[in-house]
């Protein structure tokens, strides 16, 4: 079952993360509260590419990872009706990095919820691709919290 493919704005309205930041550009399909699909394409003007590698550009591990949890984000939020909450990363596990990221490239972002616990911790499982090759996964956890939350203490 195919649903309507969410578009930047729509995106920006689930998750709090703006550019530079933001490593989410479509969601292609999605079941609401067990996966989704999405996809970051990799260009040259990232802003990251000027120091890592100069002459030899490569996305960094830890951006992908980034991109994984944006989208994980995005699985744990789409049940919260009144978007007055956020998710925080916390947990990163069985990462793996298997080929290279360069500019041109086109990540397609997998995440599938795992569980949630107690209603406020969400577990997913990411895979991104480039070309029907996995390039990285890994397990990651997420908090629910309510905007300001943090700040009372």
């Amino acid at each position: 079952m195919s649903a309507k493919p969410l578009n930047i704005k729509e995106i920006m309205d689930l998750i709090p993360h703006r550019y530079p930041f933001l490593l989410v550009d479509r969601v292609l399909d999605y079941e609401q509260g067990k996966w989704v699909k999405a996809v970051k394409n990799v260009t040259m003007n990232e802003p990251f590419f000027q120091g890592h590698f100069p002459g030899e550009p490569i996305m960094p591990g830890v951006l992908i990872i980034e991109a994984l949890a944006q989208t994980g984000g995005i699985v744990a939020m789409m049940e919260d009706v009144a978007r007055e909450k956020l998710a925080f990363f916390m947990t990163i596990d069985k990462a793996k990095f298997r080929r290279p990221v360069v500019p041109g490239d086109q990540l397609l972002l997998h995440v599938v919820e795992k569980k949630r616990v107690r209603g406020n911790i969400v577990q997913v499982h990411g895979e991104a691709t480039v070309d029907g090759k996995i390039v990285c996964e890994a397990d990651l956890m997420f908090s629910i919290f309510e905007k300001g939350q943090l700040k009372e203490g």
